[in-house]
């Protein structure tokens, strides 16, 4: 401060035929005792350091500190109600840029709002979810680690643990605190504390022996030296953080070793530091230092050399507080300067005035001081927002073992607000050193990363990133890291069995590569092949009396009926469509009606003929051929009306079924119409009983006409099946269901070929002596 004054001073351009005068005050880290410097400082009662020239009044035109920011604070609410400008240097608490708390407050540090932003983008880039965090219980600490707080949740980001503390407290909280930092599962902490809090948790956690720790620390202490060099090499090696620039301020080397108490003899500071800096003391008798209050020291002379413990003093003192130092008292300079080069009848006040050097208010000042806007000798810019804040800029420094086996603060990154979006903060991921995991990024998670496929399931009372990992449900599915829900896939697709891809579901129908559909194309090939080898028997001894004797003509009807009966059954086989689904049911209930018609007229000829062996009956009369045909053309177009009525109205359709399974489409038919199909069913089942009751009722006639106990066995089988197919049916899933209903009609069609033609086939191939008119007519023949 004292340089940059001297060197405004002798400055031409600045504040020329002025010049500044300066009081200091040492607040001694107390709030107590910086408040009561201020008002010493406002009421200038104290003694003054100061040129002997200086003819203003007593009261000062700005105020250059504090450093704590809770000094701050109580001094700017000191200072506020008078308009006097208070510059710090050093207090960087985010509630400190309140203009309607603090309106007379400046500061050439940057704002914890800035720092806290970058430890969480620090903390977020090393992919870290589960830290703890320590503060100093100051404004500082507090405010720090709230701001940083509410950035890392926005990043999903946890807290395992969150203490504060302050150097005064109990040895026992101290220990307390160390023991859930040693216990805790996460080994990240980050650290918002000034340095002298951090020397107290630090020695503890010496005395406790806890390493492994990799600590993200504040601008406050990361940079300090505070450790011995072998204790920050075990405990603090790896350590991140931002720190504010360094910047070389040119001739303040030369300006600090040229310091010599003879020099500036008044200041009480000065000599403080030379004492403590030599370990002498300037007393007459044995004094004692501040610094260590039990030691005895020689007498200081006041012409010890400085250039023999340059590389221990000089670093500790141009860090980047001795250029914001600097800047502060530049920029009051400069708003003075503004002040006194002021126009009359151009000013900023009322009616265009402007204020006068040698007796302006504070108030005028701060005017200035709020639009101050000039360049520093390195060319950067320096300003204050409407927050009074600067343009935030910051060094990311990691504390690097060297070869010496001693700690290096080297740079690996940067942070400046002023940069482009989106390219404020850079980090420098490669050329950073870890403490414990040389150069892996140690790893800071509660729970495993649920991979896709699976969801995080949060644990009862715990934090969010505290989490158990489940798989998705069937039909359910997640394609990235940590999803907090499963996507339900569309309603014809499926999960696949890693649950990470909706996949299309598998298609059922009975196809004809099917093994089962393969199965029964041979069943209906070899019913459609004795249906054919009937009809060709029948035809070839179609003038033998067996042949003649049952109707030659109904014979060959029915024969017909069943091949349609065996070949509509293909119908059933296939990926389902609207003709093939048409086709399925009208064809079936078509072919199976034609079918019972010529067996009823068949059973119906049987009773007609034994009442014909009565005298004088004219009973076949109404049965000729033509009746015949006739009777089935009726019974069949009966039928054949309801089905066009049904295709024509509501016919059958293909459709989807997605209920039986949820991982596979059966394609089937539906009917369509319920009434249609109940309708048609039932007529169909109509016939059917109405042939078995009149076979049942015509089994007992006589041998020669034995054809009714055929058609009577035939009928139980083909109701058999039919009756068994109904439960069958509904418990068969998907193309079984078809395949059911394709065996059923293959059984009962076969059902009638055998029971019906089988015995004549037998009798005409096998038996060829029976087939005579002789023996047809003979009581006790069989047909």
């Amino acid at each position: 401060m004292i340089f940059a004054i001297e060197e405004i001073n002798q400055n031409e351009n600045l504040l020329p035929a002025i010049t500044l005068g300066y009081q200091i005050h040492d607040d001694c880290s107390s709030s107590a005792i910086a408040s009561q410097a201020a008002l010493a400082l406002i009421n200038g009662d104290e003694k003054s350091i100061e040129y002997p020239d200086c003819r203003s009044s007593s009261n000062v035109a700005a105020i250059v500190g504090c450093d704590l920011s809770t000094n701050s604070i109580v001094t700017a609410r000191t200072i506020g109600s008078f308009g006097i400008p208070l510059v710090s240097y050093y207090s960087t608490c985010s509630c400190l840029s309140d203009k309607g708390e603090y309106p007379t407050f400046f500061r050439t540090i940057p704002s914890d709002q800035y720092q806290s932003k970058i430890l969480a983008e620090l903390v977020r880039t090393f992919g870290w979810t589960w830290i703890g965090t320590i503060r100093s219980n100051t404004d500082y600490g507090n405010f720090g680690m709230q701001e940083f707080v509410k950035n890392v949740q926005m990043f999903g980001i946890c807290i395992a643990y969150s203490e504060s503390f302050y150097r005064t407290d109990p040895p026992e909280k101290i220990r307390k605190i160390v023991q859930v930092i040693s216990q805790a599962s996460t080994k990240v902490v980050v650290a918002f504390a000034h340095v002298g809090d951090m020397r107290i948790l630090l020695n503890e956690i010496l005395r406790q022996n806890i390493t492994g720790l990799q600590w993200i620390g504040s601008e406050a202490w990361v940079t300090e030296d505070f450790l011995q060099p072998e204790e920050r090499v075990i405990y603090l090696a790896g350590t991140i953080g931002p720190s504010t620039r360094r910047t070389e301020i040119a001739g303040l080397r030369d300006f600090l070793l040229n310091v010599r108490p003879s020099n500036l003899s008044d200041n009480n500071i000065v000599v403080e530091f030379w004492e403590n800096l030599f370990t002498c003391s300037f007393t007459t008798d044995n004094g004692t230092n501040l610094g260590n209050s039990s030691g005895q020291f020689r007498q200081c002379t006041g012409k010890e050399q400085m250039e023999g413990i340059e590389n221990t003093y000089l670093p500790a003192i141009m860090d980047g507080s001795s250029y914001h130092v600097y800047t502060a008292v530049y920029s009051i300079a400069h708003a003075l300067h503004n002040l006194l080069t002021c126009v009359e009848g151009n000013g900023p006040f009322l009616n265009d005035t402007c204020a006068h050097i040698a007796k302006f208010e504070p108030w005028q000042l701060l005017h200035y001081l709020r639009a101050v806007n000039f360049t520093v000798k390195k060319g950067e810019i320096v300003y204050f927002d409407e927050n009074g804040d600067p343009v935030p800029r910051y060094e990311l420094v990691n504390l690097q073992t060297n070869s010496r086996g001693s700690v290096d603060i080297v740079n690996v990154g940067y942070y400046d607000a002023s940069a482009p979006p989106g390219r404020e903060l850079l980090i420098h991921v490669r050329d950073i050193m870890w403490g414990t995991t040389g150069n892996t990024i140690p790893r800071a998670i509660c729970s495993e990363r649920c991979l896709p496929g699976t969801r995080k399931v949060s644990r009862k009372g715990q934090p969010m990133c505290c989490f158990d990992c489940t798989d998705c449900a069937d039909g359910e599915i997640s394609n990235i890291t940590d999803s907090t829900d499963c996507i339900k896939c569309p309603s014809e697709y499926w999960s696949n069995q890693a649950k990470t891809q909706c996949v299309l579901k598998k298609i059922d129908f009975l196809s004809f590569r099917d093994i089962v559909g393969y199965i029964l194309l041979t069943l209906v090939m070899v019913g459609v092949c004795f249906t054919l080898a009937t009809a060709a028997v029948f035809y070839w001894y179609r003038e033998t009396p067996i042949v003649k004797a049952n109707n030659s003509e109904l014979s060959f009807l029915l024969l017909f009926a069943l091949l349609l009966c065996f070949i509509c059954s293909l119908s059933f086989i296939g990926k389902p469509s609207h003709f093939s689904c048409m086709l399925r049911h009208t064809a079936f209930g078509i072919a199976f009606v034609l079918c019972l018609s010529c067996i009823l007229r068949k059973t119906i000829l049987v009773v007609v003929a034994f009442k014909a062996t009565l005298p004088n009956s004219s009973v076949m009369n109404w049965f000729g051929h033509a009746q015949q045909r006739l009777g089935v053309f009726a019974l069949t177009f009966l039928q054949v009306l309801l089905c066009v009525g049904w295709v024509t109205v509501y016919p059958p359709y293909p459709l989807k079924n997605m209920s039986h399974y949820r991982d596979i489409i059966i394609l089937e038919c539906d009917v369509g119409s319920l009434i249609a199909f109940y309708l048609v069913s039932a007529y169909i089942a109509l016939l059917s009983v109405v042939c078995l009751v009149l076979a049942f009722l015509a089994r007992k006639l006589p041998d020669s006409f034995n054809d009714a106990k055929y058609i009577t066995f035939s009928m139980l089988i083909f109701c058999a099946v039919w009756i068994t197919f109904i439960p069958a049916y509904v418990s068969s899933p998907g193309k079984y269901t078809v395949a059911v209903e394709m065996f059923a009609i293959w059984a009962s069609s076969f059902g009638l070929l055998v029971c019906i033609f089988g015995p004549k086939c037998y009798i005409i191939l096998l038996q060829p002596h029976i087939n005579t008119k002789k023996q047809m007519m003979a009581i006790g023949t069989s047909l």
